[in-house]
């Protein structure tokens, strides 16, 4: 897709009937069923810690019947959660994930005191669920947000053991010296502990605007900027490129936001379950950001 038409118009889920659907007399494909839990995380309404409590609970009931541990259920089930219906279709059985290019000025959250413009205003309204930032970005920082209706994709990207790398591009008031570069690589002391880049490259630059590529495994809060005020240094620009195995799309521009077609979701999830899955295996259509 052109980023004239990224500008004006909102990307489709695209989905494509398979030859067998099309035939005529062709028996249906067999349904598959997943845990009850791992379901209702996949489609936005909790953790799967959450969702089991409240299974516990007798919150959920499938066909009428309440719930137990360990039971499964399908797109043809009727599920209910404190006696809503939550009704799914065969495609709900696959999250859905957006790539978002945030501008400076933005917030990371769906209310704000002060009522300035938030992140979520921009997302398409989904029914029955909900969308779930992966990682946050302070109000003067840019670049890529994940969103996804999975608690449980969330959780994997997010959670410390399992160790994505973020990547970020970092423009400075001047340049590194070697000792420098040496404390942030091999550890400064915050006052939330010590804190490390894993990677910090030079790209180069002068004066005002010199930038670097910085990589690091946790996403405390203001943790970038906090390590090169420890040493004195302004960061002027912070873009964030890269999390986990997921790139920032070149041509997605400031404040628009593409999602990622079933296939992609797929070797999404496929990438995350691997060992090393915060080092990219730059799958083509992420970092492009195609869509057809």
């Amino acid at each position: 897709m052109s980023a004239d038409r990224l500008k004006n118009q909102k990307p489709r889920r695209i989905r494509k009937a398979s030859p067998a659907s099309k035939q005529s007399g062709a028996a249906p494909a067999a349904i598959e069923t997943s845990r009850l839990q791992k379901l209702l995380a996949r489609n936005g309404l909790g953790s799967r810690r959450e969702i089991e409590d409240m299974i516990a609970a007798g919150r959920v009931s499938i066909n009428g019947v309440t719930a137990k541990p360990g039971d499964r259920a399908g797109p043809g089930d009727m599920i209910r959660i404190d006696g809503k219906i939550i009704r799914f279709r065969l495609a709900a059985l696959l999250p859905r994930v957006i790539i978002y290019h945030k501008p400076e000025g933005e917030i990371v959250s769906v209310r704000d005191p002060q009522g300035r413009p938030s992140v979520f205003d921009k997302l398409p309204h989904i029914r029955s669920s909900k969308w779930i930032a992966i990682g946050r970005l302070d109000f003067n920082t840019s670049g890529l947000l994940i969103f996804t209706t999975d608690g449980t994709l969330a959780n994997h990207l997010m959670h410390p053991r399992y160790q994505m790398e973020r990547e970020y591009a970092v423009r400075i008031v001047g340049e590194l010296t070697p000792e420098q570069i040496t404390r942030l690589t091999t550890g400064i002391e915050l006052e939330d502990g010590l804190a490390k880049f894993d990677q910090l490259l030079d790209e180069g630059g002068t004066g005002t605007n010199h930038w670097y590529r910085i990589m690091l495994k946790e996403g405390r809060n203001r943790e970038v900027r906090r390590m090169f005020e420890a040493l004195g240094l302004t960061v002027s620009r912070l873009i964030r490129v890269r999390f986990g195995p997921v790139n920032l799309p070149p041509r997605l521009k400031r404040g628009m936001w593409i999602e990622l077609m079933d296939i992609e979701v797929e070797q999404l999830l496929k990438l995350v379950s691997q060992p090393g899955a915060g080092i990219p295996d730059k799958p083509p259509s992420m970092q492009a950001g195609r869509r057809s």
